[in-house]
Formats: C-alpha cells, sequence, structure tokens
C-alpha cells in the first residue's frame, strides 16, 4: 500500500485575475452610463433666492437656462461686479437672447417645442429691471414658458 506524505509547508494557490479587467469595464461603462456631465461652465455667480413652495422640473430636457449674475471671483478683475448674462457657456447681451431660444429651439423635436420651458437662474442680488428687460427679450421670441429657479427654503417658521 502506499503511504501518503504530509507535507506541512503547503502554499496557498494564487489569486485568478483573468477576469479582473472585465469587471472593471463593466463597473466603467455603468458610471459612464448613469453619470450626467454637466454640460454648461458657470461664468457667474447665481446665489438662488429661497422659495417656501419650490417644485421640481419634470423633463429637464426641455429646459433651457438663462444664467445672469455677478462674475465669478476668476472673472470678475477683467468683466467688472455688475451683473451679466450667460447663454450657454458664454456671456452675451440682452439682443442675442432671440437668437439663443431658436437655436434651442431648433435643438427640439417638433412634438417637444411647445414644451420648450425657459428657466433663468438669476442671482438674489440682480435688479428687477435686467429681469424685466430679459423677460421681454423671451416674449419677442415667443418663449412663454418661463420657471424661476430658486433654492428650497428651509425655514419652520412660515406658519399660514
Amino acid at each position: 500500500m502506499a503511504q501518503f506524505k504530509r507535507n506541512g509547508n503547503k502554499e496557498t494557490p494564487g489569486i485568478s485575475t483573468s477576469s479582473l479587467p472585465d469587471i472593471v469595464f463593466m463597473i466603467l461603462f455603468f458610471f459612464m452610463a448613469t453619470t450626467t456631465m454637466r454640460e454648461v461652465e458657470l461664468k457667474v455667480q447665481v446665489d438662488a433666492p429661497k422659495a417656501s413652495e419650490a417644485q421640481k422640473l419634470e423633463k429637464k430636457s426641455l429646459v433651457s437656462y438663462i444664467y445672469v449674475g455677478p462674475p465669478t471671483k476668476a472673472l470678475a478683475p477683467q468683466f467688472g461686479t455688475a451683473p451679466r448674462i450667460q447663454l450657454n457657456g458664454a456671456y452675451s447681451s440682452l439682443n442675442n437672447i432671440t437668437e439663443f431660444i431658436a437655436s434651442e429651439r431648433d435643438k427640439l423635436s417638433e412634438k417637444d417645442r411647445p414644451d420648450m420651458t425657459v428657466s433663468l437662474k438669476i442671482d438674489a442680488t440682480t435688479k428687477m429691471g435686467m429681469v424685466t428687460d430679459i423677460k421681454q427679450e423671451l416674449r419677442r421670441a415667443n418663449a412663454l414658458s418661463i420657471n424661476y429657479a430658486a433654492a428650497k427654503d428651509k425655514g419652520e417658521g412660515n406658519n399660514r
């Protein structure tokens, strides 16, 4: 009969890493599919006013944003501290709002164009005269669905 030797210095086998690249690529594709990237780099500071009755927008793909506020601290030496309008990624003037709305409408399908909403993200310190001028330009562009972006007020002292 054969005798079995007991060998006390056996090593554990190495971990197989052959499936590791598959796992890494699955995780990479998951994050690529679920992460949304910010499309516009803000060049203005927007400290939105507080609102107690804020609602979230349902279809964000139908929303175009107009940002209004003072330039960021990095751009303030170059552009000053007066509130400026930002359309897409660049500063703009009131005259360009109509063109901006037309280009945003062209990006949407024919079916979704009537549901397009313009969201105004305006700094709380911006004068109302500038907001009124922007609204007049939006009327000229026939963009009548307007949303004012606001931060949710967390105060509990509002009892009505």
